[in-house]
């Protein structure tokens, strides 16, 4: 498997192992949510690179990055093929939204935020992804621990970016996001979604 250890070591905490077998009882979720993710992040990146027209390093980095989640989009889609999985609409987690209602207005305090925000939703992806190879039939494991090696590197240009363009030291500002990411994570959510939180207690 490849080496995430520099994605543990930058997320404010793990994956509550309550996720994981919230994941393995919704397969079909999984698989439908994931493609949806794949889909966003390419739009995301789509989206920025028609922002920020006169920033090089950004529009080839995020060109690169959008390319990508396309491909593993289409591979999901395909997976969900075979499996008689149905691609459908489907409402998404308040993960990105959650992170991203704390991103500053002026710039350049924007582009850094968003580049910042970009990075932990990756890293938690591809911390996720390793979360549940172990658990999940051969196939897909073999598929998930295939993607950790883009899914890391996406985080790493994602906080270059940030790093690049703050002009000051952004050690606070990812502190600052990295505990809205952990309260995101360990709260409890009510529907399971791959970025969701721990399932919600049921009074019986």
């Amino acid at each position: 498997m490849h080496d995430i250890s520099h994605i543990h070591d930058f997320l404010p905490c793990a994956t509550p192992s309550a996720w994981v077998d919230w994941a393995l009882q919704h397969p079909d979720i999984l698989l439908i949510d994931h493609a949806h993710c794949e889909k966003k992040a390419a739009s995301t990146a789509i989206n920025l690179m028609f922002r920020y027209v006169d920033r090089p390093e950004l529009l080839d980095t995020l060109s690169q990055l959008a390319r990508e989640e396309l491909l593993h989009f289409e591979q999901v889609v395909q997976l969900m093929r075979e499996r008689g999985v149905q691609y459908d609409h489907m409402t998404p987690a308040r993960y990105a939204k959650g992170l991203r209602q704390h991103i500053r207005t002026s710039e350049p305090g924007r582009l850094v935020d968003t580049m910042i925000v970009g990075a932990l939703i990756e890293a938690r992806s591809c911390e996720r992804f390793a979360a549940l190879a172990p658990h999940v039939d051969e196939e897909l494991g073999r598929y998930y621990r295939y993607l950790l090696k883009s899914e890391s590197r996406h985080f790493e240009d994602y906080l270059k970016l940030a790093e690049q363009y703050a002009g000051a030291p952004i050690e606070q500002r990812v502190a600052f996001f990295k505990e809205v990411e952990r309260e995101l994570v360990e709260s409890p959510d009510s529907e399971f979604r791959f970025h969701s939180g721990v399932p919600r207690a049921v009074d019986r």
